[in-house]
Order: C-alpha cells, then structure tokens, then sequence
C-alpha cells in the first residue's frame, strides 16, 4: 500500500475533539477532506501525524496547540471604546467581525466582551491554545 508522504493528494475522514472530550469539528455525513500533505493546507500537526499513513489505517493523535492554531495570545485582543463601532454592527458575544490593518489587510476578530463603554474584540483562532485530538482515517493516498 501506498504511504502518504508530502505532494500526495489525501483523503481523510476525522473527528476533532477538544480535551473535555467536545467535538469541535468532523467530516462524519461529509465527503472525505481532500488536500494535498505538507502543502500547509491543515494544522501542521495534523499534517505530520498523517505522513507515513496507508490508506484503510486509523489512528487517534493530540496535537499540542503550537502544532495546531497556535499559542493564544493576549496581545492579539483589542479593546476600543464602544462610539467607534457602527451602532449598525450587531455586537453579540461570540460573532465574528472583520478589522482592517493599517496596511489594508482583512482580519476576522471575534466579540469578546462588551460593555457600554468598550467592545474587547479578539484576533486569536478561536482554538488558538488548545491542544486538540483527532481521530483520523486515511480514506485514500494518491
């Protein structure tokens, strides 16, 4: 059987789960995911885990969060004064919004917190600082 090493195209099926055992994502009632491994199109712990894989194989692995989204970080988390949003801009604890840098740049920041006087948005991966188990199953290696 071949084993899947980087430029091949792989398909998975997954469950993610977070360490309190809730999934967070799945391709359970989905097509298989389709990428191309050690292209950077998965968390790159994922990617490494899946290297030497066959198809038919499983296995269940934990990637530590530098592997996946990364270390959370408090200076990606911002919080303005309430009259520079919009009053338009729906600011619901949770819901993704879209800043722009300084240079142009589109970042997704999630509402963190809001009070009458500040919104406190946050940049950070919304799994930026977990560490995260996949149960993985190589559907295909081509």
């Amino acid at each position: 059987m071949t084993q899947a090493k980087a430029g091949n195209t792989v398909q998975i099926h997954y469950t993610g789960t977070l360490q309190d055992g809730s999934v967070f994502d799945s391709s359970d009632g989905r097509d298989p995911l389709e990428f191309q491994l050690g292209s950077g199109q998965i968390i790159p712990g994922l990617d490494s885990a899946i290297d030497g894989m066959s198809a038919g194989e499983q296995k269940t692995v934990t990637i530590p969060a530098a592997e996946a989204y990364g270390d959370y970080q408090a200076e990606a988390r911002q919080t303005i004064p309430r009259e520079q949003i919009p009053a338009d801009i729906p600011l619901d604890v949770g819901s993704m919004l879209q800043m722009q840098t300084p240079d142009g740049n589109a970042v997704p920041v999630q509402v963190a917190e809001v009070t009458e006087e500040a919104v406190t948005l946050d940049a950070n991966h919304p799994l930026a600082g977990k560490d995260l188990t996949f149960e993985v199953e190589i559907v295909s290696v081509g």
